[in-house]
């Protein structure tokens, strides 16, 4: 009998013995996957960030208005997160005063969330001449997590969008332009139903909207002159793409390969700004971490204009996020290439998404 029960268990170890195995090799090549994407970002926290110039306060150019707004975003209002009520309303304002001294009428997008607190998406529409059924937006987000004053992450992207509002105030398209200020992208929120740009995208849904492309303006203002400053999501990426961060991403999945081709060419003509583009699939790492992933569930295609976040920049969801690490002569040309850029978006004659929309 004990015979028996000794060849049952050396029967039984052997068969546990490859199951083992591969139990620890799957755990090892996922261990090995999150090393690869996780290790850049601790690489980039631990590298020291550059100050830039101040434009100066006397002038009116767009580089100093630039400036002020981020300025009023993350030094005079700082973090603007969830439990913050009072600080995101200060934004909100602050956001509106703008648009209203500008003659910009706009309308806000109101739910509630968080101990029944209400959230706003800011919402500023050029109506279309010859297509107004088209729709093209463009977004940002103006909340940031707690602790960080969010100068890139959003501050910079918020003051782009303002800019680009006064500029295209009288600008008159063939589809119907949105300009949005999302609230709530930021964790908690984030990838939830009560993200400002879901809420924004899913009410555009029901309502039968045909939105054609989106736009999301993620962190617009790092730079760096640091060779090999520039840290990737995967492994081999240096050998297509800079390694050194002075150049701005375009980002989309595959469905949307004609917006980031199409905005890519048009900020390369109309401004001096370096421009990547990258178009993958979805699950690919850090494309879905921003407010174009709301649209993409919706189905709509969306793309992401970005600096990169914490691939290049040490200061990302910091207290060191703060204005003067940004580059504002980059944020000039690339605000101005944009407002070009859109307005070849909004033309009649480009972009469709029934002829462009699944070239992949």
């Amino acid at each position: 009998m004990q015979r028996l029960v000794n060849m049952h268990f050396r029967l039984s170890h052997r068969k546990k013995a490859p199951e083992n195995m591969i139990i620890n090799a799957i755990l090892l090549t996922l261990a090995i996957a999150i090393f690869i994407i996780v290790f850049p970002m601790i690489k980039i926290a631990h590298t020291p960030s550059e100050m830039k110039d101040v434009p100066h306060p006397d002038s009116l150019s767009l580089t100093h208005q630039l400036y002020r707004h981020v300025e009023v975003l993350s030094s005079e209002i700082g973090s603007r997160s969830l439990n913050e009520i009072d600080k995101i309303d200060r934004a909100r304002n602050y956001i509106e005063t703008c648009l209203l001294e500008g003659g910009l009428p706009y309308v806000r997008q109101d739910y509630q969330y968080y101990n029944k607190k209400t959230y706003s998406n800011i919402i500023v529409t050029r109506p279309g001449g010859t297509k107004p059924a088209e729709t093209i937006v463009i977004g940002a987000h103006y909340d940031t997590i707690s602790t960080t004053p969010g100068a890139d992450d959003n501050a910079s992207a918020v003051a782009v969008l303002l800019e680009m509002c006064l500029a295209l105030k009288d600008y008159l398209p063939d589809k119907t332009l949105k300009l949005v200020f999302f609230t709530l992208e930021e964790p908690p929120a984030f990838d939830t139903n009560k993200m400002g740009s879901y809420v924004f995208a899913e009410d555009a849904k029901k309502r039968g909207e045909s939105i054609y492309a989106m736009i999301s303006l993620e962190m617009l203002g790092y730079y760096s002159n640091r060779k090999k400053g520039q840290q990737f999501p995967l492994p081999f990426m240096n050998m297509f793409y800079p390694t050194t961060p002075d150049f701005i991403l375009i980002v989309g999945d595959s469905a949307s390969k004609y917006i980031v081709e199409l905005t890519g060419d048009n900020i390369r003509q109309a401004s001096d700004v370096q421009v990547e583009t990258l178009t993958v699939p979805r699950f690919f790492p850090g494309i879905t971490l921003s407010d174009n992933s709301s649209f993409w569930k919706m189905g709509y295609n969306a793309i992401m204009i970005t600096d990169t976040g914490f691939y290049r920049n040490p200061n990302y969801h910091s207290p060191k996020d703060t204005i003067g690490t940004l580059d504002f002569h980059k944020m000039t040309s690339l605000c101005s290439g944009l407002v070009e850029t859109i307005k070849v978006l909004c033309k009649s004659e480009n972009y469709s998404g029934d002829d462009h929309g699944h070239d992949l």
